[in-house]
């Protein structure tokens, strides 16, 4: 079992910053992968990007370039720094955590947190 809180969403003008973070309930070490995903309204969820417990790393397309995953072990946290934020960002963002129990993969959901890109 693995309980994901996300924190630091927000409203923010196109061009902005924000920094979400996922903190989960254990150790992160052995989790095989940690991500993010988007929802925006009317649209189905989509993979922003993704961290393996060996640091390899996959970015959606329309993030590359402005977005950063990254994970601290020690505070058992997944970190988005979004940067050049756009009004298409606009979404839930939920995080993500997945291993794999006697082969079958588990998949564990944050509530999620909004961000909204506007003027």
């Amino acid at each position: 079992q693995v309980q994901l809180v996300e924190s630091g969403g927000g409203l923010v003008q196109p061009g902005g910053s924000l920094r979400l973070s996922c903190a989960a309930s254990r150790s992160i070490v052995s989790i095989y992968n940690m991500g993010w995903y988007r929802q925006a309204p009317g649209k189905q969820r989509e993979l922003v990007a993704s961290i393996t417990s060996a640091d390899s790393i996959n970015y959606a397309d329309s993030v590359k370039g402005r977005f950063t995953i990254s994970r601290d072990n020690a505070k058992n946290t997944v970190y988005l720094q979004m940067n050049w934020l756009k009004p298409e960002d606009t979404a839930v963002y939920y995080c993500n955590a997945y291993i794999f129990v006697i082969g079958k993969r588990a998949d564990y959901w944050g509530q999620g947190t909004q961000v909204t890109v506007s003027s």
